[in-house]
């Protein structure tokens, strides 16, 4: 009798911890779903953007022959222009330096800007493992200066590399394999560049006779880079502009429909 009235009070006390456990949480998931309406910023920190901007300076005074500038951008993230003979050495330092240990490279990509004498910005983003840091590393060429390749450096460089000079046409000097990565064989141009077409020079189409893929030139049924300003709808039948109304003059009748 006293065993069973001990195991109905603690189911009681159970069920009723449990219950407001439930209460409790229901309410926080509430809270956090009402007060949650603005988008998830990354807040400001200043003592990170000063240890930032102090590391910028650091490695600006150390390489002062090949960094150009050094800004913060609104992120709190770290960009070094350099000067393009300065690749190697300033990846190197990064790389090897105590304070750096940027031995992960993430991404390497370019911008084109047509506009800029040097219209080729290249771009490589570091990561540093050991202090849980990133860096970006920018430099700038045209369309005929090489630029020197980094896989000296980073391993991870051949298919970065690769993928610019198929993308954008830019030259990396002493790569050990310097191919096309996405485009076909024989493909002419650089599609990412601002002057490349976006319908392309050539099309590719499976010949029946040949039993293969051709490439055969691009042929349009209607010329397709021109564009005017008038109204879509002008092109169906059942757009009317409207009708000007007759002008009556003094004394004068509206015309019997």
């Amino acid at each position: 009798m006293a065993a069973s009235l001990v195991r109905l009070v603690r189911g009681g006390v159970n069920r009723t911890l449990n219950l407001s456990r439930n209460t409790a949480l229901i309410q926080k998931r509430l809270e956090t779903t009402t007060t949650e309406t603005k988008p998830t910023v990354r807040p400001k920190d200043a003592v990170t953007h000063n240890q930032l901007s102090a590391f910028g300076e650091y490695v600006a005074e150390i390489l002062p022959k090949y960094v150009q500038q050094v800004q913060v951008t609104c992120f709190d993230e770290l960009e070094i222009m350099i000067h393009p003979d300065g690749i190697v050495p300033v990846l190197t330092f990064l790389r090897d330096h105590t304070n750096a240990q940027f031995r992960n490279m993430s991404d390497l990509t370019a911008v084109d800007i047509p506009t800029r004498p040097n219209r080729f910005e290249i771009v490589y983003n570091l990561l540093s493992l050991s202090f849980n840091s990133r860096i970006r590393v920018k430099t700038y060429t045209d369309e005929l200066t090489p630029v020197d390749s980094s896989v000296p450096v980073h391993k991870a460089a051949n298919w970065y590399e690769r993928e610019v000079w198929d993308m954008y046409g830019v030259f990396f000097a002493n790569h050990p394999d310097l191919r096309r990565i996405l485009t076909d064989y024989g493909f002419e141009g650089h599609p990412f560049r601002k002057d490349f077409p976006l319908s392309g020079y050539v099309e590719l189409r499976y010949d029946d006779e040949l039993k293969r893929v051709v490439a055969e030139p691009l042929e349009l049924a209607q010329e397709f880079r021109k564009f005017d300003l008038n109204s879509p709808w002008e092109t169906f039948p059942a757009y009317r502009q409207p009708q000007d109304a007759p002008k009556l003059e003094a004394g004068d009748k509206p015309a019997a429909q």
